[in-house]
């Protein structure tokens, strides 16, 4: 459906480039903050380990998985500097999938198989407060819908209101929806048929 990913994504402020395992150099010391691991769980990652999980993200999941990783890295323009990332896995609707449409209360079945993207966005302690969380993941949601994604989804810990809020920026709702680590499970509403 995608290929290799190999196109940069560009916005005013922000270049959003295809990750590659060369960026873990740069990207180590933009992640190495618990603070910015508090919501998103886990624990800064050692340079070895990021480069060896950015060597996993780059090959990509089996062919049988039937779903596709999306990741870019965040850099400011005015600079170059990285300063975060984005990242969509895009699979095939699981069995029985409706959606609801925005404006109705009615259930509508898909006709064709449809696909469906889980995004997350995450920027750097020192870069946030400035609108790039939502800048490069407005870019990544007008990427997805302008290659055929109509469904999409967030997952956000209910105390990240930061993160909610890019959430509701973008137009996506909370639903009743949550994960197994208790993320509340944001979802892009489609406009009534």
């Amino acid at each position: 459906m995608y290929g290799t990913l190999s196109e940069p994504i560009r916005t005013q402020r922000l270049v959003l480039e295809p990750l590659a395992v060369h960026h873990a150099d740069e990207m180590a010391p933009v992640l190495d903050d618990p603070r910015l691991h508090r919501h998103i769980g886990g624990e800064p990652l050692t340079l070895d380990e990021l480069r060896a999980r950015y060597e996993h993200l780059v090959a990509g999941p089996a062919p049988y998985h039937q779903e596709y990783w999306l990741n870019w890295i965040v850099r400011r323009v005015r600079d170059g500097q990285a300063i975060g990332y984005v990242q969509a896995t895009v699979a095939p609707a699981p069995p029985g999938f409706t959606v609801t449409p925005a404006s109705a209360g009615s259930t509508v079945t898909p006709g064709p198989p449809r696909r469906i993207a889980s995004v997350a966005w995450v920027i750097g302690m020192p870069y946030q407060g400035f609108g790039f969380a939502t800048e490069a993941a407005r870019a990544l949601l007008d990427w997805l819908l302008a290659h055929g994604v109509r469904d999409v989804v967030a997952t956000v810990h209910p105390d990240n209101r930061p993160s909610a809020a890019v959430a509701a920026r973008l137009g996506l709702r909370p639903t009743s929806e949550t994960t197994d680590d208790g993320e509340t499970v944001w979802r892009l509403p489609h406009p009534a048929p």
